[in-house]
């Protein structure tokens, strides 16, 4: 009789994992809530990784990160510095490209001002903003006075602000006077001939135009874009917008 028991509770037993397991079965292979799916679910062997949403990712420093609306490049890169004898740059047009991708109100240029020379005699120095046509559409008073002070970076205020729409801008300066070379320097990167890398006029990244101006001509001939000065160290200087 013990054995008869044994074997019919076994049996039993038996029966009931059987059961269990196929009900088991039942409710895997049945719909779940997102709830259910989750909890505890590992993906499967190879699976591609969720999709990082849209700006959720670090892009790196932005202008606005330092209250600045755009600029040139991130002035933690803006080491170098850039020097030329007023026979080289004095009374040349430089122009530094800048392409908006938002329309914003314009109304100060920053330039990184490396080095003063305390006994440079400078006037009829200009930052200003030509549109991609060459017209000239915002400039600063004279800036002579701010160039002779403080070497750091710095707001020139334009005349008038605008309204920029978006685009491709070249930011301008024009220096006149005499200084000492490498008195007068400009933070800029450290690229060299190399800023205009797979570029033509008139869309040149950093370039020069005309020679003896003593204010900034209401337009420019972009086409007339010049390396000649570029690349002989006077490039790549850091400027930004406000």
């Amino acid at each position: 009789m013990r054995t008869r028991t044994t074997t019919a509770s076994a049996g039993l037993a038996a029966m009931l994992a059987a059961a269990l397991v196929l009900s088991g079965c039942s409710a895997s292979g049945g719909s779940t809530t997102g709830k259910e799916a989750g909890a505890g679910a590992s993906s499967p062997a190879g699976a591609s990784p969720a999709p990082v949403p849209a700006g959720g990712g670090f892009e790196g420093p932005r202008p606005q990160d330092q209250n600045l609306l755009a600029w040139t490049g991130d002035p933690n890169d803006a080491g170098h510095v850039t020097a030329q004898s007023a026979a080289g740059v004095g009374g040349r047009v430089t122009l530094v490209r800048m392409v908006l991708r938002e329309e914003l109100t314009w109304s100060n240029i920053w330039l990184g001002l490396a080095g003063i020379d305390p006994n440079a005699q400078l006037s009829n120095c200009y930052l200003g903003v030509y549109d991609a046509k060459g017209t000239l559409v915002a400039s600063t008073a004279d800036v002579s006075p701010q160039l002779m002070t403080e070497a750091i970076a710095k707001p020139f205020p334009l005349a008038k602000p605008f309204t920029a729409a978006p685009g491709t801008y070249f930011v301008a300066l024009l220096l006149n006077g005499t200084w000492a070379t490498n008195a007068l320097t400009l933070k800029a990167t450290g690229a060299g001939i190399s800023v205009n890398a797979g570029l033509n006029p008139p869309s040149l990244r950093y370039s020069t135009v005309l020679t003896g101006q003593t204010s900034l001509p209401a337009t420019v001939n972009l086409a007339e874009q010049s390396t000649s000065t570029i690349n002989t160290g006077w490039a790549s200087q850091w400027y930004a917008i406000s």
